[in-house]
């Protein structure tokens, strides 16, 4: 497919977003990365149209709840933005308004600061630095994130005590390894940000425990093209809290039934064989995380954005291996073993497998385009995309489908 920027259309905004943990691995926010075109790879300025546009996609378009499921919505605030007011249009209770670090501290800016602030809306200050502009910023800033590739090890624990010891939550930026976020909590740190949690800790060659291995096989058997109706009635039947959650998603509000179903046979013919086959493989795999609850829901993610893509390639046949391909993505960091170890029991089709292996076919460009995109790398995203053969409109427009996907799932696994 074309990949011109001729061919999208310019009110195509692409957006992402980025998690920040708090010590227990809970999400506590979500910053959202935008682009004022699906083209663009890189900020293009702070034009009013450019921060309309973020607004009105963040409030209208998508919508805040699809976007952070409740939690605040950290929004990249430019001086523009600031100054002129468009900030006020953000919701109070949602929102955090990030600084960016080019804003320079004049009298306007900081008089915006002081008015937000006096206004009840929660401010935070990117790439702080002592000494820097955003020192002016302080008295009315909640959060300061702490960049901690450029903040050297030595002298991150006193910036944290002095920014603590003026009220504010310290955010730990960049963190790409587990070695550096132990660092950044020991060193007091509230939150972080960066996608330490999406490698593995350790990197372990034993066998795989049998509930887990037993889990996995489920999750393979139920994404078989042939497998049938009965077949998978007497998988969830194996499993006592797997039947629980899928008569509960069935009984659910969101589903619309006027009486209760109260089989499983009933809720396999109600919901559909293809789409009861995800939903089981999505919970079975959100069982076998160990890790932060975000790993598994980028897991799932991954695997609805794969699966959309999937379809516009190949059909449904297609989409269903990729659905799984992007769901199977985190396995290694959600067991702790090597990928290939992780993968060795599962019968897996041949690309799904070197995929994952991390070998260049074309159900591991789709997966490089929806990974690149969910962290924001807009350009490699779009490389990908065109190796894969996908419209970049495409791939924006996945995600941003698999983000509402994802907002049913949570909803509906709330309190299991």
């Amino acid at each position: 497919m074309p990949t011109d920027s001729a061919t999208v259309p310019a009110e195509g905004l692409a957006v992402a977003r980025q998690p920040l943990l708090d010590a227990r691995g809970d999400v506590h926010g979500y910053e959202l990365l935008f682009r004022e075109t699906v083209h663009h790879t890189s900020c293009t300025g702070s034009s009013s149209r450019a921060s309309a546009m973020v607004i009105d996609t963040a409030l209208l378009s998508i919508g805040l709840d699809t976007l952070t499921a409740g939690r605040r919505a950290f929004f990249n605030i430019t001086r523009d933005l600031l100054v002129d007011g468009k900030a006020s249009l953000l919701p109070r209770e949602a929102s955090v308004l990030e600084l960016l670090e080019d804003i320079p501290a004049d009298p306007e800016t900081i008089e915006a600061c002081r008015r937000l602030h006096q206004e009840g809306y929660v401010l935070a200050v990117d790439d702080y630095e002592p000494g820097s502009p955003s020192e002016a910023f302080l008295p009315y800033v909640t959060y300061a994130k702490v960049d901690l590739l450029a903040t050297p090890p030595e002298r991150l624990g006193s910036i944290v005590a002095s920014l603590k010891g003026r009220g504010v939550t310290v955010v730990a930026e960049k963190v790409e390894t587990r070695e550096a976020h132990d660092a950044a909590k020991a060193a007091g740190c509230a939150l972080f940000q960066g996608y330490y949690f999406c490698r593995p800790e350790t990197l372990e060659s034993g066998s795989i425990p049998p509930n887990h291995l037993a889990h996995m096989r489920l999750v393979s058997a139920l994404n078989r093209p042939n497998v049938s109706a009965m077949h998978v009635e007497e998988l969830l039947k194996q499993d006592s809290r797997l039947s629980y959650r899928v008569l509960r998603c069935v009984n659910s509000a969101g589903f619309g039934l006027r009486r209760e179903i109260q089989s499983i046979r009933e809720a396999v013919v109600l919901m559909g064989l293809n789409r009861i086959r995800q939903w089981a493989a999505v919970w079975l795999l959100t069982s076998m995380n160990s890790g932060p609850t975000e790993l598994a829901n980028m897991a799932v993610l991954r695997g609805r954005s794969c699966e959309l893509l999937g379809a516009r390639l190949g059909g449904p046949d297609h989409a269903g291996e990729l659905f799984l391909l992007g769901l199977a993505s985190l396995l290694d960091v959600m067991l702790q073993r090597p990928m290939p170890v992780a993968i060795a029991e599962l019968p897996l089709g041949g690309e799904v497998r070197s995929a994952l292996l991390g070998e260049d076919n074309a159900p591991r460009r789709v997966l490089d385009a929806v990974v690149h995109y969910e962290r924001g790398d807009w350009e490699p995203a779009w490389a990908a995309a065109a190796r894969a053969s996908l419209d970049i409109a495409e791939l924006a427009d996945a995600y941003q489908d698999a983000l509402q996907w994802v907002k049913q799932f949570t909803t509906a696994n709330a309190g299991n």
